[in-house]
C-alpha cells in the first residue's frame, strides 16, 4: 500500500532542516547558545507534533494535535 504525501509532513521536515542549519550558524558564528537552544528545540518539535497528529484517534484530537503545532511556530 503507498502511502500518501503530506504537505504538511514535508514542509515541517524542511523547516525543521532549516532551523537545524540556522541553529548551527549562530552558535559558531555568533557564539549564542541559550536562545539558539530553543528556537532548536522549538523548531524541530513541530514535525514531531505533526507525526503525531496523524495518529490521532478522532478528527477534533487531530485539530488540536495541529493547533499545538502551529503554536510552536
Amino acid at each position: 500500500m503507498s502511502e500518501k504525501k503530506s504537505i504538511i509532513k514535508d514542509r515541517s521536515f524542511l523547516f525543521a532542516k532549516r532551523i537545524i542549519k540556522l541553529y548551527q550558524y549562530i552558535t559558531d558564528s555568533k557564539k549564542e547558545y541559550v536562545i539558539s537552544k530553543q528556537l532548536l528545540r522549538s523548531g524541530t518539535a513541530v514535525g514531531a507534533l505533526v507525526r503525531e497528529a496523524q495518529n490521532a484517534e478522532s478528527r477534533p484530537d487531530f485539530i488540536h494535535k495541529l493547533g499545538i503545532a502551529q503554536k510552536e511556530m
